[in-house]
């Protein structure tokens, strides 16, 4: 019996020794499923960060794709408008040569009316001076005979 007894105290020490090795296991496992908690607490905390951090992003860049989408549109829709004003412009410039040609000619042909009208009366005037001279000429001629009759008339009347 006591043999037993001394088997059976012997299997408890054993028991009791393997019992707090497994306790002692046990208590390091759990602090360590603890530990592992914790991480993956902070692991979760940093990736909900990080998914904020990138949802913050995108929802920047989207705000600017959608702003440089509208600056693209309106920059479309001005180039657009700049097309049809170069058009405007050339087919006004086009006109405008076009009107100066004309008007070039309505000048030319204006100026050659003129040439002639001046040619004409200068023609006409050469006519009249020439007129004017002969009769300056014929006056200056009736001038001289009236002196003359005068001078004839004043010998008259003292020879007389």
């Amino acid at each position: 019996l006591k043999e037993e007894n001394a088997s059976l105290r012997s299997k408890i020490n054993k028991l009791q020794i393997f019992s707090e090795t497994q306790a002692d296991k046990m208590r390091k496992l759990e602090k360590k499923l603890e530990e592992n908690k914790i991480k993956e607490e902070k692991e979760a905390q940093d990736l909900e960060a990080m998914v904020q951090h990138v949802e913050q992003n995108l929802q920047l860049m989207t705000k600017r794709a959608v702003k440089a989408e509208n600056s693209a549109t309106k920059l479309k829709q001005e180039n657009a408008l700049l097309q049809v004003q170069l058009k405007n412009y050339k087919t006004e410039n086009e006109a405008l040569r076009l009107g100066q040609s004309a008007s070039l000619a309505v000048v030319k042909q204006n100026a050659d009316v003129a040439l002639q009208n001046l040619l004409t009366v200068i023609t006409n005037s050469r006519s009249s001076i020439k007129q004017l001279v002969s009769g300056a000429e014929s006056l200056q001629l009736v001038a001289d005979l009236l002196k003359s009759i005068d001078r004839i008339s004043e010998m008259s009347e003292d020879g007389q």
